[in-house]
């Protein structure tokens, strides 16, 4: 049985960290922004804000903000046509969820929103990569967000540069993590038995 069409998209999605220079059009940006529009989130709180970062003016002085220093190894999204900063909402949250756990809902509610973009963005030909790593608080201030919203990533994305060599990406066997039942009953022999799904390997 050959894998179904979400199930190739998961297997060929790689992080792209290079790109070439050509403009992606904003009806893709947009299409992608969509899927994510489509997520869901705690109570349909829906705390999501993106900024896509697209003139060659904005990304450089992006990159100069967070990028830097500490920083700089992730400096390589700065070549990304687009830069799309994923951003939670968090005020008027209180009246959504009343605990403090479902309070900090947003994060993984901007996760789910986030992959929807990564996932689309490779059904379209773009390449994207997260990046987690960069100065939170002088992005804040190149971006003007407002202080009640966190970025909570970036996502570079734009048409992977040819010649890349695919990036290995390793996982563990999923019995090594996956249980029955309780913390205490690991789930031996555990495998996704589709075709086409390595337990490592791959690309990232």
């Amino acid at each position: 049985m050959s894998p179904s069409p979400l199930q190739s998209l998961v297997l060929g999605r790689s992080s792209v960290r290079r790109f070439e220079e050509r403009e992606v059009p904003e009806e893709d940006i947009l299409s992608t922004l969509e899927a994510a529009r489509l997520a869901p989130s705690a109570s349909n709180g829906q705390p999501w804000r993106f900024i896509v970062v697209k003139s060659a003016e904005s990304r450089i002085a992006l990159a100069r903000a967070c990028f830097s220093g500490i920083f700089s190894r992730t400096r390589f999204a700065a070549q990304a046509p687009v830069i799309i900063a994923l951003c939670a909402e968090r005020a008027g949250l209180l009246s959504v969820a009343q605990s403090l756990k479902d309070r900090a809902m947003y994060q993984l509610d901007c996760g789910i929103a986030g992959e929807h973009i990564v996932l689309r963005a490779a059904e379209l030909g773009l390449g994207t990569c997260w990046i987690g790593w960069f100065n939170r608080r002088r992005a804040r201030r190149a971006l003007g967000v407002p202080a009640h919203v966190q970025v909570v990533s970036l996502i570079a994305m734009g048409y992977p540069l040819a010649g890349q060599a695919a990036r290995k990406k390793v996982r563990r066997p999923l019995e090594s993590f996956v249980f029955r039942d309780s913390w205490k009953t690991p789930w031996v022999g555990a495998t996704a038995g589709e075709p086409g799904q390595p337990q490592e390997g791959s690309s990232k």
